[in-house]
């Protein structure tokens, strides 16, 4: 056990620290009174046993995790808008501390499941007392209902373990449709949404101080 917790010490350290940098880009754009494509970052080292279950399922070797296992580290940043994940991944292509490896866009090239997300595998450098360690990492950067979706579907495939029953199968994938369709409705819409957010976002401490001045009138 404690080999595996030195295994996995740098791992934890790298989503811990890229959630404070991407938490601190959205803290930016709102700082400028800008609408924020990351709406909020979520990460997570993967656990021990589900490490072991995909190693055997896919076959790595215990000596080759660091190396072939993309997602023992992940962070998921979650948008409001489709075209706001083109906006992030841009962002995430100019930094310069963490380098792309991989991108998989799986949202104009839906996995058969109905499947939607876009995947970035980086290297990124964790300072170490022993030095510098390059960690792979997976970034999936997903609107708000596609997360919905694949959330359920993930829980429901750890239950049939994949072989899902062909009446539930059918209804995953007209959700997955029903979940894509309300993206492409927020689409034609989210200026006016953006628009309403920065204005809420500028007006809310004297709309929080009108709705306690309306509190705090006895009534007569």
């Amino acid at each position: 056990m404690n080999h595996w917790e030195d295994f996995l010490v740098p791992y934890k350290q790298a989503v811990e620290e890229l959630k404070v940098k991407f938490k601190g880009m959205r803290s930016q754009f709102i700082l400028e009174n800008n609408h924020s494509p990351i709406e909020f970052v979520t990460g997570r080292v993967k656990p021990v046993a589900s490490i072991l279950d995909k190693a055997t399922k896919k076959e790595i070797s215990l000596d080759c995790l660091a190396e072939e296992m993309q997602d023992i580290a992940g962070l998921r940043m979650m948008c409001q808008f489709v075209d706001d994940i083109e906006v992030v991944v841009e962002l995430m292509r100019q930094r310069s501390d963490f380098r792309i490896i991989e991108e998989r866009d799986y949202i104009a090239n839906k996995k058969p499941s109905g499947y939607r997300s876009y995947h970035v595998v980086i290297e990124y450098p964790v300072e170490t007392i022993q030095g510098t360690e390059k960690l792979l990492v997976e970034i999936q950067i997903r609107t708000l209902a596609m997360n919905f979706w694949a959330t359920i579907e993930h829980s429901m495939n750890y239950k049939y373990q994949g072989g899902f029953p062909e009446a539930i199968n059918t209804r995953l994938k007209r959700a997955a449709e029903a979940a894509y369709q309300l993206d492409e409705e927020m689409r034609q819409i989210r200026e006016e949404v953006r628009d309403a957010q920065v204005f809420f976002s500028k007006n809310k401490d004297v709309i929080k101080a009108q709705n306690t001045v309306h509190h705090e009138i006895p009534k007569q």
